[in-house]
């Protein structure tokens, strides 16, 4: 086979007009996507009452959140077992098949939320472990669903509007988010008749109302509807035609499969694809000098970028609740109730979800195949750094009352230019621009890398703003020098993720096997021969 020359059912994929299915793969893919997001940045909205609920104390002057431990521990252990889920998952992906292991990681998520919610214990401490326990596995869970959703998503598509398809399937992200708002909502104004009058002396253990326990446990619990209401969908799916006929080398199941999803007749080609698949200079394996040299850059790139984007973007998300307080815009929690704290930090996530979150993710699904995802990812990094440092610099300007709302705005549009950029495109590209045989292996390299950042950035974070300012008066929120201090390290590490992205490749307009370098025929020189030659690696 020439080089450059393609399979006749993946050139029908790469030139497919857009039909139902391809709505159809965004809709089931996205859903496990929109239960990621739902599950990991609900609990932010469930800190301050757990923390009301189990660990106020009748002699504490102020009623407040989790103390630092527990709060790293119930906000991180997530995002600790995402890391491993998307390591684990993405190899297995690569070994058993895209669709084999989709299933494993959706029944993981239902089964864990519901848990999540049932957490027991005889004190705090127990309910607090028990809760890290199924979370644990609820990331597991998750993180498998990242590099499976996106590299589905991208054997599924065209070449042409491939990238607005996976970012499609990621937007859902945001709709999960402001999902977790909105259930907050309607959970705390529906147990509203339980909400003690001022001064709430009675707010604290052994005289909590039932109904607060319950809240946190309904919010936590909703994350398995959405997840359940897939399962089906998901495991009728067939395999994608590039796992089948290049992985599994089983061209007559590809051509059956694709020609059932285009309504188009397909040949076999089996002999075609044995030569596709055998070709020496594409069977080197993810330890191999010859895979260091083709895609060691991009590689180093795409884990790169998404681990500085994930300090800043899960410190936001995880942490605005305590952003917003420090300048005011939520109320001190000694002038609420647990139900009416809980009320108004799902108002101010919802608010910014709403206006920013989820049209920066659906301006990348419009404009990633027009300008690329190069231009994307370096525009918002570039802004998210010049918002940042905006915030932080005249911090203390932001923190008088006159000036709230102009903080807010500003906060909100590093939200905007974080999915109207980096957090869409570190998603899109590992799926892209990596071989069949390794490519949910390394989209799930470059997802842990991102969470290695989620993690330093909730807990970085969560310790940097513990630096009081002695002009704050109010013990329950982080604020002042810590915050300040905080957003200007955030401003720092989107500067150096613009440096980064030079590293990342532009996959517009190819197909996937041109990026890769599957369907070359040939050595490209003596040098390739030679560490192919040297490199007799099976792929992993």
């Amino acid at each position: 086979m020439a080089r450059g020359e393609q399979l006749e059912v993946l050139n029908a994929l790469d030139v497919a007009k857009t039909q139902l299915y391809h709505f159809k793969a965004i809709v089931i893919a996205g859903m496990g996507f929109f239960t990621d997001a739902y599950d990991l940045f609900s609990i932010s909205l469930c800190t301050k009452l757990l923390g009301r609920i189990y660990y106020y104390h009748p002699n504490s002057p102020k009623p407040g959140g989790l103390p630092p431990g527990p709060q790293s521990a119930v906000t991180g252990v997530a995002l600790v077992g995402t890391l491993l889920g998307q390591l684990f998952f993405g190899w297995l992906g690569d070994k058993m098949g895209r669709k084999r292991v989709y299933g494993m990681t959706l029944a993981l998520m239902v089964v864990c939320s519901i848990a999540s919610g049932l957490s027991f214990g005889s004190s705090a401490k127990g309910v607090i472990a028990t809760l890290c326990f199924f979370r644990f596995w609820l990331g597991f869970g998750i993180g498998g669903d990242y590099p499976l959703s996106a590299t589905i998503m991208s054997e599924y598509a065209n070449k042409k509007t491939r990238g607005s398809f996976i970012a499609a399937v990621f937007a859902m992200q945001g709709f999960g988010i402001l999902t977790s708002g909105i259930v907050a909502l309607i959970v705390s104004s529906s147990f509203n008749h339980a909400y003690p009058a001022p001064p709430y002396q009675d707010d604290r253990p052994g005289s909590v109302v039932p109904e607060y326990d319950y809240m946190w446990r309904i919010i936590l619990m909703f994350g398995a509807v959405p997840a359940g209401l897939t399962y089906y969908w998901r495991m009728q799916m067939p395999e994608t035609a590039r796992y089948t006929a290049l992985v599994a080398k089983n061209a007559e199941q590809a051509a059956k499969d694709m020609a059932r999803v285009l309504n188009v007749e397909l040949q076999a080609e089996a002999e075609k694809v044995e030569k596709f698949t055998e070709k020496s200079a594409n069977k080197f394996g993810l330890f191999s000098r010859q895979f260091l040299r083709r895609h060691g850059l991009h590689l180093l790139g795409t884990t790169t970028t998404w681990f500085l984007l994930d300090i800043a973007f899960y410190s936001q998300n995880l942490f605005q609740k305590d952003v917003l307080s420090s300048i005011g815009w939520i109320p001190p929690a000694a002038t609420m109730s647990a139900g009416e704290e809980l009320f108004r930090i799902a108002r101010a996530q919802t608010l910014i979800a709403l206006c920013s979150t989820v049209p920066g993710y659906w301006f990348t699904v419009a404009f990633i195949d027009i300008i690329g995802r190069f231009a994307i990812q370096l525009m918002g990094f570039f802004f998210m750094t010049v918002f940042m440092f905006a915030l932080a610099i005249p911090y203390h300007h932001w923190t008088l009352k006159d000036h709230r709302i102009g903080f807010v705005v500003m906060y909100s549009l590093t939200f905007f230019f974080s999915n109207f950029g980096p957090n869409a495109t570190t998603f899109v590209v590992p799926a892209e621009i990596f071989p069949a045989r390794l490519r949910s292996t390394c989209h799930g390299i470059s997802a842990a890398a991102g969470k290695a950042g989620a993690i330093v950035g909730a807990f970085g974070f969560l310790y940097a703003a513990q630096s009081k300012d002695p002009a704050k008066t109010d013990p329950g929120y982080p604020t002042g020098i810590g915050i300040k201090n905080a957003l200007i390290v955030l401003g720092c590490v989107n500067a150096l993720g613009m440096i980064f992205t030079f590293l990342v490749p532009e996959p517009k307009g190819k197909s996937l096997e041109e990026l890769s370098g599957e369907n070359e025929d040939e050595y490209d020189d003596k040098a390739d021969y030679a560490t192919a030659s040297s490199n007799r690696t099976a792929p992993v």
